[in-house]
């Protein structure tokens, strides 16, 4: 994959801003990291600076444009919700530890911009990827027919290893659905992934799939340490399981 240079990039924090990046997207991550710090709360900032963990997953939140991956992510990390529609200008993120089957495990949750221009920026953060959240709108039939193109995204750019949940959000919007539970299930069972319905305003099963990505992730480890004990180094404390992947795009093959 390559890796783009040089690039003006708009941060959608308090304010917009411009940066020109030579080392990308490394260099973007530590610059939003500080961005970020800058304009959260002490709690936020406690949670994102904190380096007691067992793990560090890396999870990105993809989809069409409007489908509610920030209100989502923001219900998950700050159960907080707005109806306002702001469009995300590149990538975002947020920190958030969790505490699973005996392990403290730390999130870092990218909310990626849907809009075709910025595919080039949001790709290059697929590699090193845990897990994805791959979200459409149930009222929204385009974004329910994107799905398959966002699962060669993944294909092309993540890893082998990167575990995907299927979501339809939106489901408080029952009047106005068009895209029924049984199609959403149907496509995730013919893609192999595991499926939910959300709601990000009714804080509907949006922890919930978090909790079960998580879950499919430490059981993958488990069967790969169990199959290779020399991976164990790989689970030390504080292991930051985000860049265990091959760079570049892999093999469509993958069993995402």
């Amino acid at each position: 994959m390559n890796r783009p240079t040089d690039h003006v990039f708009d941060i959608r924090a308090g304010s917009a801003r411009l940066m020109s990046l030579v080392d990308f997207p490394v260099g973007l991550q530590a610059h939003l990291e500080s961005v970020q710090m800058a304009g959260q709360d002490p709690k936020w900032q406690k949670d994102a600076a904190d380096q007691n963990f067992d793990y560090m997953f890396k999870l990105l939140i993809i989809g069409n444009s409007s489908v509610g991956k920030t209100s989502f992510l923001f219900r998950y990390a700050d159960d907080s919700f707005t109806s306002a529609f702001v469009s995300t200008v590149g990538i975002d993120f947020k920190v958030k530890t969790v505490f699973r089957h005996d392990k403290r495990v730390k999130l870092q949750i990218w909310d990626t911009a849907g809009q075709e221009r910025y595919r080039t920026i949001t790709t290059a953060y697929y590699r090193g990827a845990m897990g994805f959240i791959l979200m459409y709108d149930i009222t929204n039939e385009e974004s329910f027919n994107s799905v398959q193109d966002w699962v060669t995204q993944i294909k092309t750019y993540s890893w082998d290893n990167a575990q995907v949940v299927l979501v339809g959000n939106k489901c408080d919007m029952e009047d106005e659905r068009v895209i029924s539970f049984e199609r959403g299930k149907q496509l995730a069972d013919q893609l192999g992934i595991e499926f939910f319905e959300t709601s990000a305003k009714e804080n509907i099963k949006v922890k919930a799939v978090f909790e079960r990505l998580v879950d499919i992730i430490c059981d993958k480890m488990s069967e790969s340490l169990d199959s290779d004990p020399n991976l164990m180094n790989a689970g030390s404390k504080g292991t930051r399981l985000t860049e265990q992947g091959p760079q570049g795009p892999q093999n469509p093959n993958c069993n995402c």
